[in-house]
């Protein structure tokens, strides 16, 4: 049953690259379909003409060319999605639209139009705008709380990455992010306090290591810190 599905898949692919068309696009299409789209809370799909073809940056692609069925419709095989360029009746906002398989005149909208400057918290964080980031991750957190996007140990690597290169103060934003997106971990607490601690900054180090070991009594390193800490 899988071998006969991907059979289909394959020749329907075929089928759409071989009825991609040269469109004229018109300006009015070019302008007012250039732009961002906001693909999930953390991720955004560009889209842009050069010598009047389409192309998106998506996911480290830089120009993925979908396959184009008239001036507003097109196939993206890495997604396997046919989307569309709609804008919505009541707000007057522009989406990007996953037409339906079964009918292409129906589709919803997905993947809203934004700001050209829009940054997704993965962008600010990027770009070391830590309370942008922050307040991103916290409004993704507020929605789903199990979401991947403010997954602990991401977020303590890209600190640990920073602290390897010696990046100390970003680090410590990073951890603190952590901190105020996972407070009940004792593993963020531990994490800032490392990173205080090779700043040479004890007290902060301290801090955290005992916060850490309110958490979990368990935490060995954190408690020899402590007790070391407190005989000075």
């Amino acid at each position: 049953m899988k071998t006969t599905r991907l059979f289909f898949s394959i020749v329907f692919l075929l089928i759409l690259m071989g009825c991609s068309k040269n469109i004229e696009y018109s300006q009015d299409i070019i302008d007012t379909t250039s732009g961002r789209y906001l693909y999930t809370p953390d991720e955004v799909i560009d889209v842009f003409y050069e010598d009047n073809t389409l192309f998106l940056k998506w996911r480290g692609n830089d120009e993925l060319k979908p396959v184009a069925l008239d001036e507003t419709t097109f196939f993206i095989p890495d997604m396997y999605k046919k989307l569309r360029f709609v804008q919505h009746p009541d707000s007057k906002k522009r989406y990007l639209g996953v037409v339906s398989e079964d009918d292409e005149t129906k589709f919803t909208y997905d993947y809203e139009k934004v700001a050209d400057n829009f940054k997704t918290p993965s962008m600010h964080l990027e770009a070391n705008n830590f309370e942008e980031a922050l307040a991103g991750f916290v409004e993704i957190k507020a929605q789903d709380s199990t979401s991947v996007l403010i997954d602990e140990w991401e977020i303590n690597s890209k600190g640990y990455e920073l602290l390897r290169k010696k990046e100390y103060d970003h680090a410590i934003q990073v951890f603190k992010m952590n901190v105020a997106l996972h407070p009940e971990s004792d593993n963020v607490y531990d994490s800032l306090a490392d990173a205080y601690l090779r700043t040479g900054d004890s007290l902060n180090a301290y801090t955290n290591y005992k916060k850490a070991i309110s958490i979990d009594s368990g935490n060995r390193r954190a408690k020899a810190f402590v007790k070391a800490f407190e005989k000075e």
